[in-house]
């Protein structure tokens, strides 16, 4: 695979509807956030944006996935505004993938990270996943 060059941009962005909310992430009573855009989703446009840089060098068969995001989600985003998260690719440390991704919505920056992705085989992906939780198997 081609390396992207560096500085290279690109974008994602969505309108933060009421399943994209804190407050639609409950499993139980106990659990109770406030109805503003949830740093989770925040994290997925963040991946959706780094990972759109990656995308057309990949070879069939291949994907880009995350490995590791350290983020601050620094400001509230109201449901049915737009957020956009831009990527920004730094370079390659060894097999990762490192990039800056800022978040912003009509207010200004919402939340930035430093994110690093892998490219991988995703038959390879999926069947070790497969074989790491097979029934019957103690977990690790």
């Amino acid at each position: 695979m081609t390396d992207p060059s560096v500085g290279a941009t690109a974008t994602a962005r969505m309108v933060a509807g009421a399943s994209d909310l804190a407050s639609a992430f409950r499993l139980g009573p106990e659990d109770a956030f406030p109805p503003v855009f949830a740093t989770a989703r925040m994290v997925a446009l963040m991946e959706l944006a780094a990972a759109r840089i990656l995308a057309p060098l990949l070879g069939p068969g291949e994907f880009s996935v995350g490995v590791t995001v350290d983020v601050s989600h620094t400001a509230a985003t109201p449901e049915g505004v737009e957020v956009v998260a831009t990527a920004r690719y730094l370079g390659r440390e060894g097999k990762l993938f490192s990039f800056e991704v800022v978040a912003r919505d009509r207010g200004g920056e919402i939340g930035r990270a430093a994110h690093r992705r892998a490219v991988v085989s995703g038959d390879r992906l999926v069947g070790g996943a497969l074989r790491r939780n097979a029934p019957g198997e103690p977990g690790t």
